[in-house]
């Protein structure tokens, strides 16, 4: 897998005009450590070094600074399916590639679920953006990965792949990447946040291995 870092390493100082960037560095590094819940604006401003009013120039409230601690989860979250997606084989058949693909962010995903767990519940907590987005609202450039694609939409390009290459009949793509997704993060909070952590969490990559197997033959056999 490529050593692609996932999120920019925090500023220990900020010059003048950068306290935004060293907010939002402290909040990533709250929710890395206990998930949105731990993203509060009067800590990530003592973190900062600043008083608290200071931080309402670029945060006008928690929710604000939620979303933009979010947006940087979600980036790493893409940028961890890129790297599974870079180590590919150049010379696969169209076929191959294609459920390489989508195996790829799949693994990706969950490499990332278990790895930074407080940045994945953040990155996945209760939001409306796929209403929004249904509803013609622009996508978040801050949360994009290196190809310029967010999580879902790399799951997206996977799948479209699969149709290109035959193994998905274009009749069966609407939503599928929603059977898709719902299946692999399923798992990832099971083992992350609910009563499989326990009992899985160590086999959690293989396990994962197994659910991507069934995601690719419910998707490819006819």
């Amino acid at each position: 897998m490529s050593s692609v870092p996932l999120i920019p390493p925090p500023r220990s100082t900020y010059r003048h005009g950068d306290l935004r960037r060293a907010l939002l560095d402290a909040a990533v590094e709250l929710a890395r450590a206990g998930g949105p819940e731990a993203v509060v604006l009067r800590e990530a401003t003592r973190r900062a070094g600043v008083a608290p009013n200071a931080a309402y120039r670029h945060f006008e409230s928690r929710q604000v600074l939620l979303y933009a601690v979010r947006s940087v989860a979600l980036a790493a979250v893409a940028r961890a399916m890129e790297a599974e997606l870079a180590a590919l084989p150049p010379d696969l058949s169209p076929a191959e590639f294609a459920r390489a693909n989508l195996r790829a962010v799949g693994t990706g995903y969950l490499r990332f679920a278990q790895a930074e767990s407080g940045l994945f519940r953040t990155a996945f907590g209760p939001s409306d953006d796929l209403k929004e987005r249904a509803q013609g609202a622009p996508a978040d450039s801050e949360r994009k990965g290196q190809s310029g694609l967010d999580p879902f939409e790399l799951l997206g390009a996977a799948i479209d792949k699969l149709v290109g290459a035959g193994l998905l009949p274009p009749e069966r793509r609407p939503g599928a990447e929603f059977l898709a997704w719902s299946a692999v993060h399923g798992l990832a909070m099971l083992v992350v946040d609910g009563p499989l952590g326990p009992l899985i969490g160590p086999q959690m990559q293989q396990i994962g291995q197994r659910v991507i197997d069934m995601v690719e033959k419910g998707l490819c056999e006819q």
